[in-house]
């Protein structure tokens, strides 16, 4: 990988270089048997560490995909796929230096007219919209410090550091009334001097929490744990978050007008998030409350719903995928509904039997059910604890 690197970054790597306190694994930590992570290797993950979405017509890679994929690397102790997808992601997404440019949020087959216009061929391949994902962007500095510490690799801690503090300075503004807010990307979120349009699913509070301990002289982190609190809590008035949501001063949170205040595919991770949280995370018990009509709907039928309008609070007429049934185990089981939580595990292997699940089906299951089968979890201060270093689940 490539880094130009000036005295400020030089010097703002050798600060960041105390992050990298705790101890590292012991010499031999073992790789723990992951089906799930096996598969999403084999069926996404190219040779040169690009994670395919071949669902899509252009064949896409978004940097979701990419930052999911570093975080499962790290969870399965699988340093070969973690550094063929931080340099893929590094040189095609970020020009080539993550240090100097959040990743750029989607790339794949340039669609016809962007080629030409580019002067270029149109079978060409490339960025096709450059304005990066704040929730891709947490995920992965979150990874790299946590990489950097359990691997104890500083080159990964002083790279998540850098990032973290990108992130702070291009995709969070100070809301009246709401305080420093992540924003959904650098571009495109400000609706107008006094609107914005968030997204609840983009701030899971592991991450959160983790950034802002990692990173203490940064105090924004701290207001950034409490506006992502409320932008979870507060957004859905009967128990379903909305994918997206808008804000104005003095009226709070509103419904978003392109979305229609529904819930869906964004959406799903809040539970999913939700339910991975330690059990002494101040923020948890609140949390799991107000989604309880969610669980109530899936004790009723048997399956999550697809799409919900979160205003009225109901349900459209289709079941949520296999994906969306590993999403809300997690939090059936925080919820102390061990059996409903089963009952969702195996609904997402059966629907897998009958037809392969693609790249989102996929991170949601590896998510949801590692979580859940023990492949690693989250401390309270929102550290990554990984079964090969605590201990491989039993088979």
């Amino acid at each position: 990988m490539r880094h130009t690197l000036t005295g400020l970054t030089r010097s703002l790597i050798a600060g960041a270089l105390a992050c990298a306190s705790l101890a590292a694994p012991a010499a031999g930590a073992p790789v723990c048997k992951w089906a799930d992570w096996d598969a999403f290797r084999q069926t996404l993950l190219s040779a040169d560490g690009r994670v395919i979405d071949a669902s899509t017509e252009n064949q896409a890679t978004v940097s979701e995909g990419q930052a999911y994929g570093l975080f499962f690397a790290l969870a399965a102790n699988d340093r070969a796929s973690f550094d063929k997808l931080l340099a893929w992601t590094e040189n095609n997404l970020a020009q080539g230096d993550l240090i100097a440019h959040l990743p750029a949020w989607i790339w794949g087959r340039l669609p016809p007219e962007q080629a030409r216009s580019a002067g270029k061929a149109t079978d060409s391949w490339g960025v096709i919209d450059a304005n990066p994902a704040s929730d891709a962007d947490l995920w992965l500095a979150y990874t790299l410090l946590e990489a950097g510490r359990l691997w104890q690799e500083q080159r990964f801690t002083a790279l998540g550091t850098l990032m973290a503090r990108r992130i702070l300075r291009e995709e969070t503004a100070v809301l009246p009334g709401l305080g420093r807010t992540v924003l959904p990307g650098t571009q495109g979120f400000r609706l107008s001097e006094h609107r914005w349009r968030l997204n609840p699913s983009y701030v899971p509070m592991q991450v959160m929490r983790r950034l802002a301990t990692l990173l203490p002289d940064e105090p924004a982190w701290q207001q950034l744990v409490a506006s992502s609190a409320r932008l979870m809590l507060d957004t859905a008035p009967r128990g379903f978050a909305p994918d997206w949501v808008e804000y104005q001063p003095g009226r709070g949170f509103l419904p978003d007008a392109q979305t229609h205040a529904e819930s869906a595919y964004n959406a799903i991770r809040v539970y999913l998030w939700a339910g991975m949280l330690a059990s002494d995370e101040p923020r948890r018990a609140a949390l799991l409350r107000t989604f309880t009509p969610l669980a109530d709907y899936v004790a009723a039928k048997g399956f999550p719903p697809e799409r919900v309008d979160t205003q009225t609070g109901q349900p459209g007429p289709n079941a949520g995928n296999g994906g969306f049934s590993a999403a809300v185990a997690p939090y059936l089981a925080a919820l102390g509904r061990a059996g409903q939580a089963s009952a969702q595990a195996r609904r997402t292997r059966e629907l897998a039997q009958r037809e392969p699940p693609g790249y989102y089906t996929q991170v949601l299951t590896l998510f949801g059910l590692g979580y859940l089968d023990g492949q690693f979890r989250f401390a309270r201060d929102g550290a990554l604890v990984p079964a090969w270093e605590s201990g491989c689940p039993a088979r």
